[in-house]
């Protein structure tokens, strides 16, 4: 069966599409990727998107504007992917706005925005969207779904294996080993907190938006880190929440950049990215060290995707603070990093076409098996 995936993250960055073919046991898939394309928003349309997702109120009518547009973005990215409209079904994320992880006086939720029945007509093709809310109102955090996948796409090795997601938000998959003692546990996943949010924030306000990224982490190497600093920052409860758990740009977007820099006081641009990817990495790290500590898993590999993954000084850092785990690039293992995403939700709606549920206990949380997305014809 051919399956478009279709992904934008929290970065707000642009459109992946992925085209796959997928055959046999949807728990152990045999696939093949057929195409790829990627589609950068519109520095307007992104500036809007990252705006309402740090609160700026807008009308009706604006809303409703926002929706079509990333909606037919994401009906041209499909048709630049699959010109001749040949996959089965069409999967689509859409574009989040907002995501409230859950807490004891409240459920979770999480927004994304898409107009699934228009992106079907315009297609003329089945879409499966709004992946999330069924899992949210099962109790569970509605986040992150990609680590219901990476056991069927990537496979168990000889002992714990990793996968980290460095989008706007970092997350974590961790794969059981297919033998010994552990082989029966269930697969782990869960939000770290911000990968590339709080950088891409940094330097696009240090540089007047000329620059909307670190570009391989080049101004980062120039700086030197407040490793002081950075440990009193991990020290944010948020760190330290067990798994299940979730967050978004609302928790770590413009506004706790501000109060990081402002505990950080005069410092060159070079010092605060520095300070901000060590950071990322220091997240991670942290969170590896307590999974042995409380749950006596040590990984053997780490498989790093996503943005960030380009990022070379955040990559070294990782490594560097990540010793005894393989730490490599997704792309090593015949996956192309920047479609990961888009690889999953396409996993997702093939999953939805054939009735397969998920148990997403111990990822999301919730309380039920799941068939994850909606699914509407043209």
């Amino acid at each position: 069966m051919r399956v478009l995936g279709l992904m934008s993250g929290t970065s707000a960055d642009g459109i992946d599409a992925v085209l796959v073919e997928f055959k046999g046991d949807p728990s152990k898939p045999k696939w093949k990727i057929l195409n790829t394309c990627s589609y950068q928003y519109p520095s307007s349309t992104r500036k809007k998107i990252v705006q309402v997702g740090q609160g700026l109120k807008i009308n009706s009518k604006n809303w409703l504007e926002l929706s079509e547009e990333i909606t037919e973005l994401n009906a041209f990215v499909a048709r630049n992917c699959d010109p001749e409209s040949t996959a089965d079904v069409v999967g689509c994320h859409g574009q989040t706005l907002f995501h409230r992880s859950v807490e004891r006086s409240k459920k979770g939720g999480s927004l994304q925005i898409l107009l699934g029945p228009l992106l079907a007509n315009i297609l003329d093709q089945s879409v499966i969207y709004d992946f999330r809310s069924k899992d949210i109102a099962a109790g569970g955090q509605g986040a992150p779904l990609v680590a219901l996948v990476d056991e069927a796409l990537f496979g168990r090795l000889y002992g714990w294996r990793g996968v980290l997601n460095l989008g706007g938000i970092a997350n974590l998959t961790i794969i059981p080993p297919k033998t010994g003692i552990d082989k029966t546990s269930e697969c782990l996943g869960w939000d770290c907190g911000p990968a590339n949010s709080l950088i891409d924030l940094a330097i696009q306000e240090s540089t007047n938006s000329s620059l909307m990224f670190d570009q391989n982490g080049s101004m980062a190497t120039l700086g030197i880190p407040k490793l002081e600093v950075i440990k009193k920052w991990l020290r944010d409860p948020f760190f330290h929440l067990e798994p299940p758990r979730s967050t978004g740009r609302e928790q770590f977007g413009y506004q706790y950049l501000q109060e990081r820099k402002k505990e950080l006081g005069d410092i060159s641009k070079e010092d605060l990215l520095s300070t901000l990817t060590t950071f990322t990495a220091s997240i991670v790290s942290q969170d590896l060290d307590n999974l042995f500590r409380f749950k006596n898993i040590r990984l053997i590999e780490l498989l790093v995707a996503g943005g960030g993954s380009r990022n070379s000084f955040l990559m070294r850092q990782i490594q560097k603070k990540c010793r005894g785990c393989h730490v490599r690039q997704i792309n090593e293992i015949g996956i192309p990093s920047q479609f990961r995403e888009a690889l999953v939700f396409a996993t997702l709606s093939w999953w939805n076409l054939l009735g397969k549920k998920v148990n997403p206990k111990f990822v999301t949380g919730a309380n039920k098996s799941i068939l994850y997305g909606v699914r509407v014809d043209p």
